[in-house]
């Protein structure tokens, strides 16, 4: 009996124990990328593509901000140079030729706005944050114009290469919605002390 007792209150000691340790545990990358995912309207994209910045960003809003403004550009970029593949096929050289044009002219103006988004958000400081936040809320909106105006040449696709154009510029444009809304998030929630 004591015996059992004693085997008991060992099991009770490691169990108090694990839960302790538990508790103690730092924040997880992967809560860390979901507390500033939650912020954004395309949250499964928004996880998925900055999960990688989580050891480093952590809870730093203008981190995540520049990681989702950092992807925003990667994935715009992919998508102009596949428009201007595209353009060159022969299914996109009828009624699709001048939006796509457009399109790429329109994208490639998201491109330059979404770098001068990102050198603002490196040279971030407390004298002129709100103007700086301005400026960069300002042109994330252009960016979503700008995908905008590309989708409405590609309204009501017809044909496959046309659709594909469609989907791969309005998930382009998740992106930037989600770029904003952390930008946003950074905005409201002040200039960190962690922006190195």
């Amino acid at each position: 009996m004591l015996m059992a007792n004693t085997n008991v209150y060992l099991t009770l000691l490691l169990l108090l124990s694990v839960l302790k340790w538990v508790q103690s545990t730092p924040h997880s990358s992967t809560n860390y990328v979901q507390d500033a995912c939650s912020v954004t309207q395309y949250r499964a994209l928004c996880i998925n593509t900055l999960a990688p910045f989580s050891t480093t960003a952590k809870t730093s809003p203008s981190k995540w901000a520049r990681a989702g403004v950092s992807i925003t550009i990667g994935e715009t970029k992919k998508v102009t140079q596949y428009l201007m593949k595209v353009k060159n096929y022969r299914t996109m050289k009828g009624s699709y030729k001048i939006p796509l044009s457009d399109c790429i002219e329109c994208l490639q103006d998201a491109i330059d706005q979404l770098h001068g988004s990102l050198g603002v958000l490196r040279k971030l400081n407390a004298r002129n944050f709100y103007a700086q936040m301005g400026d960069i809320t300002t042109w994330l909106s252009a960016v979503l114009t700008d995908h905008e105006t590309c989708l409405d040449g590609f309204e009501n696709p017809r044909g496959k290469q046309a659709k594909m154009v469609r989907n791969r510029v309005l998930r382009s444009s998740y992106f930037t919605s989600n770029a904003l809304a952390l930008v946003n998030k950074l905005a409201t929630s002040g200039l960190d002390n962690t922006v190195a």
